[in-house]
């Protein structure tokens, strides 16, 4: 078998002279050598069996001197070739035995390898990929470390930046609003003048801010002698409880007023004759109404509120424009049930041109005068007790309601001008770092008692031959201390 038909290469050297002819651009010395050794073997090969031009195929014979050859020689498999020449300074090659044949049963046949001049005429291309990515067949490529993600630190503090800005920005307008309701008033922009705010010698009680709330029918700039209060509550609140606490007094309850009654030991004056008496001794109405208390009830005031029924009304109409949601409920009259009643209308506020109003009993709004006649209605069955009830229910209903979010403008700027036409002497900061807290607490319902109980009472008179109620004081000083108020 000869050569002429097949590669003048092995099947080892043809592996070996790709290799190197794709990377010819990084071969070291050695390689080159062994390079241009196995081009010169295959183009010799080509030119004995095609009978090429010997002047382009023409190799000086001191080219391929005995020492140059041996430079050329290479181990491949531990097998080591020395060319030997003819005498025109060709290579003479020993023929390879043939290469064992592999079964080809049940394979497909593979294609034969690309001639040489294939990777000769690519050479340039290869070499430019190579110079390019001179290692990309070489170097695994390195996986990049999953970084764990930080926790969105900075989002969550630029939310909460943003949040108390807002909260700023809603407290600084309540702020502004409110002090705008009070300068309408003191402007002369409202038919009203600001309320005057009385002596009141006003002391802290163990759990929590009692306030006492008075209900005049008198205005309270007018400085009236006659005025009179048939609404008399002391309110707890920022106790330990989280609770909103109520207790109203009934106005015809026998007490002993200090240096009015006829002794230390009597009990013989109403208690809303204290709030008269002290109105007429230079508007200290509220004051003998907490010392008449406390002599009483045992039960210490800090702060006190007082608003005439006609400021009420106003009140109720600005911050309230759509009316109050309130569950209208009246006792027997006369022994019968009733679907509604005739309220008088005697406040001298709103629409006067009846004498009376009718108010049907259930769920309705109210707007101010309705609500006012409403809470002063005393002529069911139930009396003064009566109407004790329905000024409980009136002052839950506004601070239930007082706390919706769509009112946080609009409901300062009416608290501002309440705040001016009523006499009190909460100050404002108390207000501000109490109210939203007292609000959170009315949610949770108010807890409400009153003194007496309906039925717990003997009739007696006063000093004046008035009908009044004599109570058990220990008894409801006990109460008074069970709720925390004392």
């Amino acid at each position: 078998m000869t050569r002429n038909n097949r590669s003048p290469l092995s099947h080892h050297e043809q592996l070996r002279y790709r290799y190197l002819l794709s990377n010819i651009r990084f071969l070291n010395e050695k390689e080159q050598q062994e390079f241009d050794y196995l081009r010169l073997k295959s183009e010799a090969e080509s030119h004995a069996s095609y009978s090429v031009n010997e002047e382009v195929y023409s190799y000086s014979s001191s080219l391929f001197d005995e020492s140059y050859a041996d430079d050329y020689a290479y181990d491949l498999e531990e097998k080591t070739l020395e060319p030997q020449f003819t005498a025109q300074g060709l290579p003479i090659f020993e023929e390879e035995p043939p290469l064992p044949k592999r079964s080809t049963r049940n394979k497909k046949a593979k294609p034969p390898l690309p001639p040489v001049e294939d990777y000769q005429t690519s050479f340039e291309d290869q070499s430019a990929e190579a110079v390019s990515m001179p290692q990309a067949q070489f170097v695994k490529p390195i996986k990049a470390k999953k970084v764990k993600k930080q926790p969105r630190k900075g989002r969550i503090k630029r939310f909460f930046q943003a949040l108390a800005i807002l909260l700023l920005l809603v407290f600084s307008g309540m702020i502004y609003m409110f002090f705008k309701g009070m300068n309408d008033v003191s402007s002369g922009k409202t038919n009203y003048t600001p309320a005057v705010i009385e002596t009141f010698n006003g002391v802290d009680s163990p759990d929590g801010t009692n306030i006492l709330l008075l209900g005049s029918d008198q205005r309270i700039t007018q400085g009236s002698s006659d005025a009179r209060t048939d609404t008399i509550m002391v309110m707890n609140i920022g106790n330990s409880d989280k609770k909103v606490k109520l207790v109203s007094f009934m106005r015809d309850t026998l007490v002993n007023i200090p240096g009015v009654s006829y002794s230390d030991y009597t009990y013989d004056q109403k208690l809303n004759v204290a709030f008269n008496l002290g109105e007429q001794d230079n508007n200290q109405g509220a004051e003998l109404m907490r010392e008449t208390l406390k002599n009483n009830f045992d039960i210490d005031i800090k702060y006190y509120v007082m608003l005439d029924f006609e400021t009420f009304g106003v009140a109720i109409d600005t911050l309230f424009p759509n009316g109050v949601k309130i569950d209208a409920k009246f006792n027997t009259v006369n022994g019968e049930e009733v679907t509604s009643v005739e309220a008088p209308n005697d406040i001298g506020f709103g629409d006067q041109s009846t004498p009376y109003q009718t108010i049907n009993v259930g769920e309705q709004r109210m707007n101010g005068q309705t609500l006012l006649n409403y809470a002063r209605f005393r002529s069911d069955d139930a009396g003064d007790f009566g109407r004790t009830e329905r000024q409980q229910q009136v002052i839950a209903a506004i601070i239930s309601q007082i706390k919706d979010p769509t009112k946080l403008f609009t409901g300062s700027a009416a608290i501002g001008k309440i705040y001016a036409l009523t006499s009190t002497n909460v100050p404002f900061s108390y207000m501000l770092t109490n109210g939203i807290s007292t609000m959170s607490d009315a949610s949770k319902g108010i807890e409400h008692i009153t003194i007496p109980a309906e039925g717990d009472w003997v009739d007696d008179y006063d000093m004046y031959g008035g009908m009044g109620l004599w109570i058990d004081f220990e008894k409801y000083q006990g109460q008074l201390a069970d709720l925390g108020m004392r």
